[in-house]
């Protein structure tokens, strides 16, 4: 059985794809993000189980720092879940005048809290379980949280499919350090992080060794490099796989403009997406094209 850290405690949207992306594995909560890439690194855990984006809220930084940082992981899968959330309180509450969750959580269901608990005041919390454990320690007087909480801690659920978006969703990676990964599969994605000098049109360079290639941009997130002020990382999802002659074709192009550029992972898309190629950017079109000067390094014309 393997171990797979997640973004704990108990009672998290995490835990919840965790269960999606390996069922039947142990799960081991870890208390934040870095943590739980760092079991992985360590050996501690086998796979870690991270959120990298909301559609609300946008990336979650924690994540992409994490993985710019230490020793390389690269994301094998991922599961898109829709984020509705619970309301639970101690049994008995009658009055509330503190919501506690995750800042990302609190930004999704702000409306609902002005409309329903008006003149509670939102607390910021690590996680949405947190929130829960904090409530059930009496410390607040609600927690705005995924809906499996209640399965983990003494709390009744006030409201239940709250959010103030009603098809937001989060993505989760199952995150392993490098080595064998899944085959493509036509509906995949690839992830990098590079670092690019800081001059006058380095990240227009960047995508268009993509644009040129045909291959579709699907994220785009900038991350200060914490050394130098106005220098910065930049994580770059597009369609395709490692394993395509064009993708591997951008990846050396890219690999040849930057002075860094780490691999994140090429995994299947959970949204099925099916990945549109243009004309003359079909991966025979590249592996055509590598023959014929091939063939003309040996002396032939065609």
């Amino acid at each position: 059985m393997s171990r797979i850290a997640y973004f704990g405690p108990q009672g998290t949207f995490t835990e919840q794809a965790a269960r999606r992306l390996a069922p039947g594995e142990e799960l081991i909560p870890a208390e934040t993000i870095p943590a739980a890439l760092a079991a992985v690194r360590s050996g501690t855990a086998d796979a870690a189980c991270v959120p990298i984006e909301n559609s609300v809220e946008g990336a979650v930084t924690a994540t992409l720092d994490s993985l710019s940082e230490a020793e390389p992981l690269v994301a094998v899968a991922e599961a898109l879940l829709p984020v509705h959330f619970s309301v639970l309180t101690r049994p008995g509450t009658t009055e509330i005048h503190t919501v506690a969750s995750h800042p990302h959580a609190l930004a999704q269901v702000r409306h609902w809290v002005e409309a329903n608990l008006p003149g509670a005041r939102p607390v910021a919390t690590s996680s949405t379980a947190a929130a829960a454990v904090a409530v059930d320690a009496g410390e607040f007087d609600a927690a705005v949280t995924a809906p499996v909480a209640v399965e983990h801690y003494p709390l009744q659920v006030l409201a239940t499919e709250v959010a103030d978006v009603r098809d937001a969703k989060t993505r989760f990676l199952l995150v392993r350090a490098p080595g064998e990964l899944p085959g493509p599969t036509g509906a995949d994605r690839t992830s990098i992080v590079a670092a690019a000098t800081n001059r006058t049109g380095a990240l227009a360079e960047l995508l268009t060794e993509l644009a040129v290639r045909g291959i579709n941009l699907t994220k785009l997130d900038a991350r200060p490099t914490r050394n130098n002020f106005g220098e910065y990382r930049f994580f770059i999802d597009f369609e395709g796989h490692v394993a395509e002659p064009r993708i591997g074709d951008a990846l050396a192009a890219l690999r040849r403009r930057c002075r860094n550029v780490r691999f994140l992972g090429s995994h299947p898309r959970a949204d099925n997406g099916t990945t549109e190629i243009e004309p003359g950017a079909a991966n025979e079109d590249f592996t055509d094209a590598i023959g014929w000067v091939e063939s003309v390094r040996k002396g032939a014309q065609a």
